[in-house]
């Protein structure tokens, strides 16, 4: 199956006409047809039912071309990057993070690097979930991590890079914004949203404010379902500081407690390429010198 073959099946499921795909396509009815039966003699069953009112996806075929879509705009997307990369870049550095926010220097660091490295490409890759999966599979050359989730993998070597501290989010004309430190009872009648995968140590702190039995709250599916919740006023809750995006839309006011993310940046042992540990030391040299941006 190329290509060819995928776009015409693909044309042909949505006109379900042959002569209107082959002419959307601009090649000659008879071709169109001939490729078509190609690629169903290739995969082994029928694609489409013919009739004089044109073509009907078989059950089959449905799912053949939902799939076969999804496949050729993933393969779309490659190509695309193949052609950026292979016109300006002599090598990629990639670097997978859960969310924009929690590296904010990596757009400063992208550009520093660039100036010493034109030939290099930054590229990051954000996985909400699965991405320490993804970069022990080599499908990265970086990964942002907190460092509870290092130990005893074999083959990386973790780089310090920053500790972050836990916070508390509510809206900027919330009461409790009015002060520098935030205790537990100072949540005491409040709304907590609590879940959406949060980390062990803001867990640990929510299972306590909890069993207080002092306070309201309730699950909420992610991070940003949680914000969107602060800002429509249900609620308030509790967040590492490298999940600031420092938009100014929410107050975010340090919570006294204890526990704290050791967030630190993975490298696999067996890639020793200059340019990889000068972008990691950018980064640490970046969060060593951050003075004005709370962590």
């Amino acid at each position: 199956m190329n290509t060819r073959q995928m776009d015409f099946c693909i044309e042909l499921a949505k006109t379900l006409n042959f002569s209107r795909a082959a002419e959307n396509l601009f090649v000659s009815q008879p071709t169109f047809s001939y490729q078509i039966r190609l690629l169903e003699e290739e995969v082994g069953f029928q694609i489409f039912e013919r009739s004089g009112k044109g073509a009907a996806l078989t059950p089959a075929g449905a799912q053949f071309v939902t799939y076969l879509a999804n496949m050729r705009e993933e393969l779309k997307r490659a190509i695309e990057q193949g052609q950026n990369f292979s016109a300006k870049y002599k090598d990629n550095i990639t670097i997978s993070l859960m969310t924009r926010e929690v590296l904010y220097f990596l757009p400063e660091a992208m550009r520093m690097f660039a100036k010493d490295h034109p030939g290099i490409q930054i590229t990051p890759k954000f996985q909400y979930e699965n991405g320490m999966e993804s970069f022990l599979k080599n499908e990265a050359d970086i990964l942002f991590a907190l460092k509870e989730e290092t130990r005893q993998i074999p083959g990386i070597t973790v780089h310090d890079l920053f500790e972050s501290r836990i916070y508390l989010i509510s809206q900027r004309d919330d009461p409790l914004t009015k002060k520098n430190l935030l205790k537990e009872e100072d949540l005491y009648g409040k709304t907590l949203m609590v879940g959406g995968g949060s980390p062990p140590a803001l867990r640990a702190v929510q299972q306590r404010l909890i069993a207080s039995g002092k306070i309201d709250y309730f699950n909420s599916a992610d991070h940003d379902t949680t914000l969107t919740n602060v800002a429509a006023g249900r609620g308030v809750c509790l967040a590492p500081g490298f999940l600031n995006d420092h938009s100014g839309q929410f107050a975010w006011t340090p919570f006294d407690c204890t526990e704290h993310f050791s967030c630190c940046l993975c490298t696999h042992k067996n890639d020793a390429r200059e340019s990889l540990a000068s972008f990691v030391d950018l980064l640490k040299q970046l969060y060593r010198d951050a003075v004005a941006i709370p962590l």
